[in-house]
């Protein structure tokens, strides 16, 4: 019996340590990529083997509805650079914003619409 008690402390002792590795491991991870990972949605590079200075970046928001789209021409955009990737989360985040102030606005005129009806 007392063997038995043994093993299960040690199991519960294991079991336990391996959720508390697994919590650290993965606010890790969260923290190290949320550098350049937005929460606000993602982008996609559209390029061509044959022509690389020229590629289309697409904005889309989370729910993966295109947002805007847009050409670079003469410049190759290497998505492995923490500096692109960081510039890409911040032109993100600006159209989101824009989109969002611009759909208030549009909101807010349909409400002054109905005010005046």
């Amino acid at each position: 019996m007392k063997n038995f008690k043994s093993i299960a402390l040690v199991a519960v002792f294991v079991i336990s340590c391996s959720f508390a590795l697994a919590q650290e491991d993965e606010t890790y991870t969260q923290s190290r990529s949320s550098k350049w990972i937005s929460p606000k949605g993602f982008w996609v590079i559209e390029s061509n083997v044959k022509t690389p200075k020229n590629s289309v970046v697409h904005f889309y928001d989370n729910g993966k509805q295109l947002l805007s789209s847009v050409s670079v021409v003469g410049k190759r955009l290497n998505p492995e650079r923490r500096k692109t990737l960081k510039n890409l989360k911040k032109v993100l985040e600006q159209v989101v914003e824009a989109r969002e102030t611009a759909a208030a606005e549009q909101q807010q005129q349909q409400w002054v619409a109905i005010l005046t009806r």
